[in-house]
């Protein structure tokens, strides 16, 4: 059975502000080429405060499905 978890996703309108990588305990997300932010699905754990802080409300937090061997 695969446990769910939350995740952060950035949509492509990101205006690459930074203020969501500021923000992350867990050092998850990370502005790219000053471009876009890009989520490490590996280290984000879901808090949700990159979504809260971010001023073009381009980030949302989803359910994701976690399988294990």
């Amino acid at each position: 059975m695969a446990a769910v978890r939350r995740i952060a996703l950035v949509g492509e309108e990101c205006v690459a502000c930074g203020c969501c990588e500021r923000v992350c305990p867990r050092q998850a997300v990370a502005v790219l080429h000053g471009v876009r932010a890009k989520v490490d699905g590996a280290r984000c754990v879901g808090c949700g405060m990159c979504a809260a802080v971010c001023p073009a409300a381009v980030i949302r937090m989803e359910e994701r499905g976690e399988s294990h061997a």
